[in-house]
């Protein structure tokens, strides 16, 4: 529909602010995270053009390329595994089963802890020799299996990973609400035909969410897992020998040794995953476009 000259201007007074604050605190730092990824600079002296040299040096050290494939790892798992958890408790507490408002509440209040604090009570957890999980371990009888499990090499990074996929509410969340606006009529005539719960799950809710709901959260769970900070600072700072590092932990280690140009292209390189990420997500969505019945989303919901 082509607007009126007398209606573009509320509409660019409207978007005009949004657009501002976009050019101001992201455009304009990201350009200046590509200009100084190819200068050498200390922060205090002038910079020197360092042509690619900081991503030749970064690719030849082992502690970045491994915190490449950590990220990585992080956002499959987020995705994939995190996601499809989610979505599996979103649809049973949709059909609002006994308690189902307690177990929502439960789910989602690890949400509002501060993530450097969940991640200070998992460091008890694992805590060699008084932590809750060797302590369970020792109780049934398997404390040949107890260990220091964030300072072991192949211990610390499945550890680092495997609390943090629990924490699905966030998600949950927001799928509940899509699955909330799907016409009921659908599931009627599924029980009438014979459908189970199950397969109801399968053929009605997940194809209806699939390119809304589902779709933003398999992007913003993969995103989250590029951009692990908190957590594995917290519990490891990136170690034993770098095995749990993450891409944004190496930048910062790399500011706090003043080396801004290193900084600024490892910055480069997330960014650049992070868009490749969301472009094979958005593609791995896609599909025929689905012609929407009248009725499917129920009206005011």
């Amino acid at each position: 529909m082509k607007l009126e000259r007398s209606d573009r201007a509320p509409l660019w007074a409207f978007l005009t602010p949004a657009v501002v604050l976009m050019v101001v605190f992201f455009v304009i730092p990201v350009l200046y995270v590509v200009g100084i990824s190819f200068f050498k600079w200390n922060g205090i002296g002038p910079a020197t053009f360092n042509n690619v040299k900081n991503f030749t040096l970064l690719f030849k050290d082992k502690a970045f390329t491994r915190s490449i494939l950590n990220n990585v790892i992080w956002a499959l798992v987020a995705g994939f595994i995190q996601v499809p958890l989610a979505m599996v408790m979103a649809i049973i507490l949709s059909r609002k089963p006994k308690g189902w408002k307690f177990f929502r509440t439960v789910y989602f209040f690890p949400q509002v802890i501060s993530g450097i604090a969940l991640a200070t009570l998992w460091r008890a957890v694992y805590n060699a020799e008084t932590g809750l999980l060797n302590g369970l371990l020792n109780v049934i009888g398997r404390g040949d299996l107890a260990c220091d499990w964030l300072g072991g090499i192949k211990t610390a990074f499945p550890a680092v990973l495997i609390y943090w996929i629990f924490y699905i509410g966030y998600y949950m969340v927001i799928m509940m609400a899509d699955i909330t606006t799907i016409d009921e009529s659908y599931y009627e005539a599924a029980t009438i035909d014979g459908a189970t719960d199950f397969q109801q799950a399968i053929h009605i809710t997940i194809p209806l969410i699939r390119r809304t709901s589902l779709l933003t959260c398999v992007t913003l769970a993969s995103v989250m897992g590029l951009r692990q900070f908190e957590q594995v600072y917290m519990l490891t700072n990136g170690g034993p020998a770098n095995t749990t590092s993450t891409i944004v932990l190496y930048m910062y280690k790399r500011l706090q040794d003043s080396n801004y140009g290193m900084a600024g292209a490892s910055a480069l390189i997330l960014i650049i995953i992070g868009v490749v990420f969301i472009i094979c997500i958005r593609k791995l969505f896609e599909g025929r476009s689905e012609t929407m019945a009248p009725g499917k989303r129920r009206a005011g919901k």
